[in-house]
């Protein structure tokens, strides 16, 4: 059995002062700091063979405090970075979308067809997590391993494996700051997701306002 945990990154500037964060490579927040210490006793007892992350210095804390004092090899993964935002890179959502309505009506109803300016489609960010995902999968059979890696792109992947259709995107929520989410895929690549948006171990003052439990948020058992 091969065994994935996903992990969104902690909570960073980008988060804090809502801008379209994507490939802008901002640094976490005082909260996130905290974040990440909960995330580390998280996972401190679980047995890891290897941490691939996303180069954006906000996964790669992430991956760090996964990692905690453990000896365990943490790579770089550029197919794990976030979505890239094109012209709304770093650009505050309020400014964009009341400029741009258009772009507004697809990324809050038809997040599949969002293909910002001079950025990468989300349909381009589907089949490229999707694509390493499996890579990563097949070069750790029966192994643990973990990924630090972006909400955007934890969506589009978790959209591939639940219902192989972009279309669903919309029904798929963002994973919040250090949630985490677990899949076992067996011998035949039959993949089971065991829960996922699980933010269990961050008590409810590190929670961002927008953090609501929801019928998609599964908490490990």
């Amino acid at each position: 059995m091969t065994k994935i945990y996903l992990v969104r990154h902690c909570e960073a500037l980008g988060n804090l002062s809502r801008v379209f964060q994507g490939r802008t490579d901002l640094d976490i927040t005082d909260l996130g700091e905290k974040q990440l210490e909960k995330l580390s006793e998280r996972f401190k007892e679980i047995k890891l063979d290897k941490i691939y992350s996303s180069p954006l210095i906000r996964a790669y804390k992430t991956a760090l405090a996964i990692r905690g004092n453990r000896d365990i090899e943490i790579e770089i993964y550029k197919d794990l970075s976030e979505i890239d935002g094109g012209i709304i890179e770093g650009k505050p959502f309020a400014d964009t979308f009341e400029k741009d309505p258009v772009l507004k009506e697809i990324w809050l109803n038809h997040p599949e067809d969002f293909a910002p300016e001079g950025g990468e489609p989300m349909r381009v960010s589907y089949q490229r997590i999707t694509n390493a995902f499996w890579d990563i999968v097949n070069q750790n059979k029966g192994k643990t391993v973990a990924l630090a890696t972006h909400g955007g792109i934890i969506r589009c992947l978790l959209c591939k494996l639940i219902y192989d259709d972009i279309s669903k995107l919309i029904t798929v929520p963002l994973f919040d700051n250090t949630a985490v989410g677990y899949i076992e895929i067996d011998d035949s690549n039959k993949i089971e997701l065991k829960f996922a948006n699980d933010y269990s171990h961050l008590p409810s003052d590190m929670l961002r306002s927008s953090s609501r439990p929801s019928l998609y948020t599964m908490r490990e058992n």
